[in-house]
């Protein structure tokens, strides 16, 4: 069984819609039934709605796009476990 950690690297395939339908269904089903991936989700999805609306999103530099990748990934294994 996955944990909330294995699912971070689909997410962002599973919000632009780019991940086959039984991936999808399996980490619609985990959301489901865990309320700090359903927290994460929600968040990405409004950050994703905003930015889309704007109209001007912003490329991040590489160096600190990894720094920040990096430092949510500490974040999270932190507070739930390894990532």
């Amino acid at each position: 069984m996955k944990k909330c950690a294995d699912y971070l690297q689909e997410l962002n395939d599973y919000l632009d819609g780019q991940l086959d339908e039984t991936l999808c269904a399996e980490i619609e089903k985990h959301v489901g039934e865990c309320h700090n991936c359903k927290l994460m989700i929600d968040s990405l999805k409004m950050t994703v709605k905003l930015c889309r609306e704007s109209g001007t999103c912003e490329e991040l530099p590489p160096q600190f796009s990894d720094r920040l990748t990096q430092a949510l990934r500490d974040r999270w294994a932190r507070k739930f476990g390894h990532a």
